[in-house]
């Protein structure tokens, strides 16, 4: 444990519920001198009395430990105020609504900031049938690579968790979604909204099928190309 109770967070916590020490040393079945030995840190408290104590406060024990209160005031918080937590040891994902305290081997976590996407993390969403099919455009190595896609409405959160040496690729239901945020092990937390299609740069669907029909004739040029044929480029059909 890289953590433990402090007196300065003690006073505070006893001192916002208008507690005197003597009044928290009886609920604690401890002397008020023990109360002021925590207090002025010639002492601490015993690893037994953090439950009782966090309970005298209303506080989780972690909270207690790190000395931040969680106080989740707008208790119909929608989707779109989500928050990731993801563990740097580990890998797991935890999804919150709210704040939130949260630890994983040890380390205490913080939710990541999403950052606009960049040319190192190019993201491409398409509209198949009732679907979004969103592609990244990343490595996925064993070393760097996309950890999981999420596709954000007002009331559901759809995620796919993605691997190494996997595809950087997902779909997902359509269904009101305005955000998707996908997160690299190495660069952390992107987002983009939904209707601006590559790199926050302003642009609709309807050009997809115009750059597949690019896509393909480049692909037939570069297959002549290699074949050795000597065919003019200007009888390709686009």
């Amino acid at each position: 444990m890289n953590q433990y109770v402090t007196g300065a967070v003690i006073k505070e916590l006893r001192e916002k519920h208008h507690l005197t020490q003597a009044e928290l040393a009886e609920k604690l079945c401890v002397s008020d001198r023990t109360i002021s030995k925590w207090e002025t840190a010639k002492g601490y408290p015993d690893i037994s009395l953090l439950e009782p104590i966090a309970k005298v406060f209303g506080i989780s024990i972690t909270e207690l430990l790190t000395g931040n209160a969680v106080s989740n005031v707008n208790v119909s918080a929608n989707m779109m105020r989500s928050k990731f937590y993801v563990c740097p040891i580990c890998g797991n994902i935890i999804h919150c609504m709210g704040e939130a305290v949260i630890n994983c081997h040890g380390v205490l976590l913080t939710p990541s900031q999403a950052e606009e996407t960049d040319e190192n993390h190019k993201i491409f969403i398409e509209r198949v049938e009732d679907e979004y099919y969103v592609r990244i455009e990343h490595d996925m190595t064993k070393k760097h690579y996309i950890s999981f896609v999420a596709a954000l409405s007002y009331d559901k959160i759809q995620m796919t968790k993605l691997y190494p040496e996997g595809t950087s690729e997902a779909s997902f239901k359509m269904n009101g979604v305005k955000q998707i945020f996908f997160y690299c092990n190495r660069d952390g937390l992107f987002g983009i909204n939904v209707n601006r299609a590559i790199d926050g740069k302003e642009n609709a669907y309807d050009d997809i099928e115009e750059r597949r029909k690019l896509e393909q004739a480049a692909k037939m040029l570069f297959d002549e190309l290699l074949a050795g044929e000597s065919k003019p480029i200007s009888e390709l059909t686009v």
